[in-house]
């Protein structure tokens, strides 16, 4: 009997080692790795290197989403890579996951704001074509921003109902990234 297959979601600020953890839980499990920020900088070339350039990043991701759920399927586990910053996306992702028979796995991976920020300089020198630019004055927002996850999100052991004004996560989801309802 084949083992149901996962999505594991890697949760984290920039520069928290969330691609390389994807690297080796891609590897370990078999899975396919969707990372937005590489899909991002091949198709829009070293010129336009914006995190949100106009938009599109919420476009790419929903495509991406949709490629996701393809793929668990038909079996096939994936590791999206992506931040993950609100408690709302993860719980829309974790409950498309279960609807098309798969297990989610929330992968946090916390950051000291110093590594943080030296991981960031380290790896503008070293491969700029391979990152979009951040400022040290963009940290601490992000900080503020970002919904650490609790211990009943990492256990998988409660999923909330979707937020108010929407019938399903699917349709929470199909809002957040427009993309997806094309999918």
């Amino acid at each position: 009997m084949n083992e149901k297959p996962t999505l594991f979601l890697m949760v984290g600020l920039p520069a928290s080692g969330k691609t390389v953890r994807a690297r080796e839980l891609a590897a370990e499990h078999g899975a396919l790795r969707l990372t937005a920020d590489e899909w991002a900088l091949s198709i829009l070339g070293q010129d336009d290197r914006h995190q949100e350039p106009g938009g599109k990043r919420w476009l790419l991701e929903g495509r991406l989403v949709g490629l996701a759920m393809d793929s668990l399927r038909l079996g096939l586990s994936v590791v999206l890579d992506f931040g993950f910053w609100s408690r709302d996306e993860r719980s829309a992702l974790r409950w498309m996951a279960a609807s098309v028979g798969a297990s989610c796995e929330v992968v946090y991976l916390p950051v000291d704001r110093d590594v943080q920020w030296r991981r960031i300089q380290d790896r503008w020198r070293r491969t700029p074509e391979l990152t979009f630019p951040m400022a040290e004055s963009e940290l601490d927002p992000w900080r503020e921003h970002f919904q650490v996850p609790d211990a009943d999100e990492l256990s998988g052991s409660f999923r909330p109902d979707p937020p108010p004004g929407n019938e399903s996560w699917l349709d929470w989801a199909q809002r957040f990234w427009p993309s997806l309802a094309q999918s």
